[in-house]
């Protein structure tokens, strides 16, 4: 197959793109790459960006096959879904490069886009191994593919030749490949994790896979930080703790008051690193979606460059971006193609900060497919934790051995930051990072932060409410926290104000959303939560009742009073009485008695809330692991450990791993059944996501036991498509319970609606 102006070899179809515009393509994203991420932890940089170079020419090569084009083409083809990239591998081996340089390109090459166990089982049913010892092994292999004789049929290897030397790379008469024996070696190969070889293979490969991605999807620009991206932080005068942090050099913890600017030292931080490391990506971490969509719009505001350079990735991305776009001026098609550009902006390398989950590091580290490109994007990298001692005992191992791997492996730069945090954990933190500064707001700021007096009370929340409506009737504006969702419901329901808020994590994303944005109305006179209001909301109340909770849970629903300091000291009331539903959701007693221990200790001294009291407070409640705790840190840090720095492996993904991962979390989504007919018509209309935002989250077991007794039940809807009139099908769990916008699931109350048929 000549490559003619009338027949050029493609890359691409719909639209067409020949194999040398993506070439090109790549090429591009490369020298793109190269500027982002100067701190490649590689021993020869300039080594790695040229065997980077030489790969990503290489890859396509084998859609060369006259087959292949054939069917790019829709024309009738014999392809038979061979897979293009073995088909690059010759070419790959006729280079006169060095052994361990075309090492490490093959594997880039032939695992762009299949793992490596998967391919040794597709090569070994589909073709010849060239082992013919007996007769039996001759028949077994008769109807097999013979892929020396397949490529040397089909490739046009002049033409490709061409291609290469017009890249400057000359290769000589390519010998026959045994592909069979070429893939069982790299399916066995072994690495010693953290090695130098280790390393430029891993980063190699998600290199080679981050250049074929984004060039494929169009992109063409990925975007620096630069010095005016930083202007927002020197129009204010800075606190001490942020003045430090801006003349620190490399890792640094932070201990500073909840509302003093911690998210501002830690970008003072980042320009510092900026100028002194250069350009690296930025991932600012932390726990929950709601903080995560409020530092997203914060930061966005800040950094007001013209370009998007702040993105977010979490569990309800899509819906977040769906219910954003609603609320535009702009017209429907306008909306959706912005939509559409955030999505893809978010999930790659574009935006140059990104607003995270722990978890979405933390699934590169359990190798999940394409992991490769998450660490090579994490190759010296910035990372801002906020709130780091919000983690359960097994999310922190995690932690833990995320930051030994980027900053030992990977050359990260990392800045943790907390208003309270145990001693314990900070020395294991310490221990982990290594080389750090430790930076302490001074003591009159702390002195100046005191803005917070508690009143530990008998009885429960719930039988002291004309209390808070006695303050709620003279204008305060008030907060409620409950520790379950149904408490929450029923004192939401029993207490009156003109504006009220209900904010818990039983609303489908779309009533969330909506929530969310209400409670920052400064009109909003009540507002009733659960743990969902405890980190990283900006919302600032006069006075709050609580449910008892851990001490650092309820120093963090505190922060959500008195934030501005405008009040001088706010009352936070304690109800130490505990509902029988409480002890699933804060299970340690001991960890609640002496949380109540502490706050009465406070509160006989005068009960303002000072810094030297509340560190001490702190430790007394938490003076190491429990014996229970202690075991389930250490078994996770063992196995993760042994898992990120034993078992690692460039092009190979576990099933065993990948369910291990996504076993962590607790939460199924369920549809109620009073919003199925909508389900079906968004569906119906191709709105999937704006279906998918119906959907409430539910806990695992809860799920287990009503799908047991007939109280969820899964629905199938069957639609037609528009495109090809095909059938298609979409499924989804459909809970027989009640849901109200204002509300949210009222997981006791049956829905009376039964009939799954109508639709």
């Amino acid at each position: 197959m000549t490559m003619t102006k009338e027949f050029r070899v493609l890359a691409k179809s719909k639209p067409e793109i020949s194999l040398e515009e993506h070439i090109n393509d790549c090429l591009h994203i490369k020298e793109l790459l190269q500027q982002l991420l100067p701190n490649v932890p590689v021993l020869d940089k300039i080594g790695f960006w040229e065997t980077l170079r030489i790969a990503v020419i290489c890859h396509d090569l084998g859609k060369s096959h006259k087959e292949f084009q054939k069917m790019l083409r829709e024309m009738k083809h014999v392809w038979n879904w061979q897979r293009h990239e073995l088909f690059s591998l010759p070419f790959v081996l006729s280079l006169p490069l060095e052994d361990y340089q075309k090492e490490r390109i093959l594997l880039s090459v032939v695992g762009h886009h299949k793992d490596l166990d998967d391919l040794l089982k597709y090569v070994r049913d589909n073709y010849r191994s060239e082992r013919t010892n007996s007769l039996l092994i001759d028949l077994a292999e008769e109807d097999k593919r013979d892929f020396e004789k397949e490529f040397l049929k089909n490739v046009d290897v002049k033409d490709t030749r061409s291609t290469l030397m017009a890249h400057n790379l000359y290769p000589s008469i390519s010998s026959p490949v045994n592909i069979y024996d070429l893939i069982r070696r790299f399916a066995n190969q072994n690495y010693t994790t953290g090695s130098a070889e280790f390393l430029s293979t891993l980063l190699l490969c998600g290199a080679v896979k981050q250049c074929d991605h984004l060039a494929s999807a169009g992109i063409r620009e990925l975007h620096f930080l630069e010095n005016s991206d930083f202007s927002f932080l020197h129009q204010f005068s800075h606190y001490t703790h942020q003045e430090k942090s801006s003349r620190a050099i490399g890792n640094v913890i932070l201990s500073a008051p909840t509302g003093s600017g911690k998210t501002e030292a830690a970008f003072l931080w980042l320009e510092n690193q900026i100028r002194h490391f250069g350009q690296g990506r930025v991932f600012y971490v932390l726990p929950f979606t709601a903080s995560i969509n409020a530092m997203y719009e914060r930061l966005n505001e800040a950094i007001a460059a013209k370009v998007e350079k702040v993105g977010m990735i979490h569990g309800k991305l899509a819906d977040y971006i769906e219910k954003k776009f609603e609320l535009s001026n702009n017209s429907f098609q306008e909306a959706e193609e912005k939509r559409k550009s955030l999505l893809n902006d978010f999930k790659t390398l574009v935006t140059p900060v990104k607003v995270v989950t722990p978890f979405q590091l933390l699934k590169y580290l359990f190798g999940l497919k394409g992991f490769e490109k998450g660490l090579f994007e994490l190759s010296g990298s910035y990372l801002i934790f906020d709130e780091i001692h919000a983690y359960n005992p097994k999310v922190f191992a995690q932690i833990v051995v995320l930051l030994e791997f980027v900053t030992q492996q990977l050359g990260a730069k990392v800045h943790i930051m907390t208003a309270t945090m145990p001693v314990f954990l900070r020395l294991i933190l310490e221990k982990t990072i290594g080389d750090h500064t430790f930076i302490q707001a001074d003591e009159l700021l702390y002195k100046s932060f005191e803005r917070h007096r508690v009143h530990v009370l008998d009885g429960l929340l719930r039988d002291n409410l004309s209390t808070i409506q006695e303050r709620i009737s003279n204008e305060r504006k008030v907060l409620v926290v409950c520790n379950t969702v149904a408490e929450a419901q029923y004192v939401y329901e029993s207490l009156r104000s003109e504006k009220k808020v209900l904010l818990h994590g039983s609303f489908n994303g779309e009533d969330r959303f909506d929530k969310e944005r209400l409670v920052k109305d400064e009109d909003t006179r009540l507002l009733v939560g659960t743990q969902a209001i405890e980190v990283s909301l900006d919302i600032d109340f006069d006075v709050i009742f609580t449910e008892t909770a851990p001490l650092d849970a309820l120093i963090q629903r505190f922060g959500r009073v008195n934030r501005k300091r405008k009040n001088g000291i706010c009352d936070c009331f304690i109800f130490k009485e505990r509902n029988e539903k409480d002890s699933y959701i804060y299970t340690d007693e001991e960890v609640i008695r002496r949380t109540i221990e502490a706050l009465s200790s406070i509160e006989n001294q005068g009960g303002i809330i000072e810094e030297s009291t509340l560190q001490k407070a702190i430790d007394f409640v938490y003076p190491d692991w429990t014996e229970e705790t202690r075991s389930e840190y250490t078994q996770t840090l063992t196995y993760l450990r042994y898992a990120v720095f034993e078992e690692l492996t460039p092009q190979k993904y576990s099933k065993e791993k990948e369910e291990a991962f996504y076993e962590q979390f607790s939460g199924v989504k369920v549809l109620p059944i009073s919003n199925l007919k909508e389900y079906a018509k968004r569906a119906e209309a191709y709105h999937f996501i704006k279906a998918d935002s119906l959907l409430v989250q539910i806990n695992e077991g809860r799920f287990i036991g009503m799908l047991k007794q007939g109280g969820i039940e899964k629905e199938r809807l069957v639609f037609e498509s528009k495109k090809n009139r095909q059938l298609l099908e979409k499924s989804c769990y459909v809970i027989k319970r009640k849901y109200c916008h204002e509300l949210g699931l009222l997981i006791n109350e049956e829905d009376n609606v039964s009939d799954f048929t109508q639709l």
